[in-house]
């Protein structure tokens, strides 16, 4: 069960405390470029555990439950942060709305069709939005580093749009494979 990989998921769920702490002031830029790194070795652990999971043939039932909630808390605290401190906002929190109830509702889907056995695997398209939701999440809070560098936060918004539109896409073919094994 504690292998590298599965730790490596691990360290991201427990340092989403430390994150928040960085972002909590949002006029404290050091915070925001802590963060940054802090966030980026989170993505890189990310990225990592699933490689070192597959390469080593240590794919396993914790890591496939882990994994996704691992992301899931760190993009959802993040949003939330984020929007609290006014980095999202107006109606940009629309698309941070979109982002946290797909998520949620793609979650209850996939527990929902696990106890019919029936499987979702994660499509392309859903990988490449969860890259753009941590890039443009990591944008932003990048951006809080600069907070006289206005592009940057400009940036992170397109980003998050975009990431907002390619998740009502996925989350669509998830929810329209999903209501083929309802009654």
């Amino acid at each position: 069960m504690l292998t590298l990989p599965n730790i490596l998921t691990l360290s991201r769920i427990v340092t989403v405390p430390l994150l928040a702490a960085l972002l909590w002031w949002p006029d404290w830029a050091t915070g925001y470029l802590l963060g940054f790194v802090v966030y980026s070795l989170m993505g890189i652990t990310d990225y990592f555990d699933g490689y070192l999971a597959r390469a080593q043939g240590a794919v396993s039932k914790l890591g496939i439950f882990l994994d996704p909630i691992a992301d899931k808390i760190m993009v959802a605290a993040v949003i939330l942060i984020l929007c609290a401190n006014n980095d999202i906002d107006g109606v940009h929190v629309v698309a941070a709305l979109i982002i946290l109830l797909r998520e949620i509702t793609v979650s209850g889907l996939r527990e929902f069709l696990a106890g019919l056995q029936v499987s979702m695997p994660v499509s392309q398209l859903a990988k490449w939005k969860t890259t753009l939701q941590i890039l443009a999440l990591g944008t932003l809070i990048f951006a809080g580093g600069f907070p006289d560098q206005l592009w940057m936060q400009q940036l992170g918004i397109a980003a998050l749009w975009t990431a907002a539109i390619l998740t009502l896409l996925t989350g669509w073919d998830y929810l329209r494979v999903g209501l083929k094994h309802m009654d």
